[in-house]
């Protein structure tokens, strides 16, 4: 354990920002989930609410993960390879659906 004042400091600040990252992280992972569930319910029954609630848990994916790009917790490329997964379900999918 550090005894320096500031290092101290540091060591709490860490581990503060580790804790709200792997928050940001798992939440972007839930939001992911749901939405691939989302999508294989609407691939199984191609509805106008499934897809409501495709579109849905894709904005919600989406604001998630741009949030976590603004604040830092994910990088700018790994950020926008997330999003072109989830359009990427979704566009095999409504593919395969017409």
């Amino acid at each position: 354990m550090a005894n320096i004042k500031s290092a101290i400091k540091r060591i709490q600040i860490a581990e503060r920002n580790r804790l709200h990252n792997k928050a940001y992280k798992s939440a972007v992972r839930t939001l992911m989930k749901r939405y691939f569930t989302a999508v294989s319910a609407y691939a199984s029954n191609p509805t106008s609410e499934a897809m409501q609630q495709v579109e849905r848990c894709m904005a919600e994916a989406y604001s998630k993960i741009d949030k976590a790009v603004k604040r830092g917790v994910l990088h700018r490329n790994n950020g926008a390879r997330k999003k072109a997964r989830l359009a990427k379900a979704l566009k095999a999918q409504t593919a395969s659906a017409s």
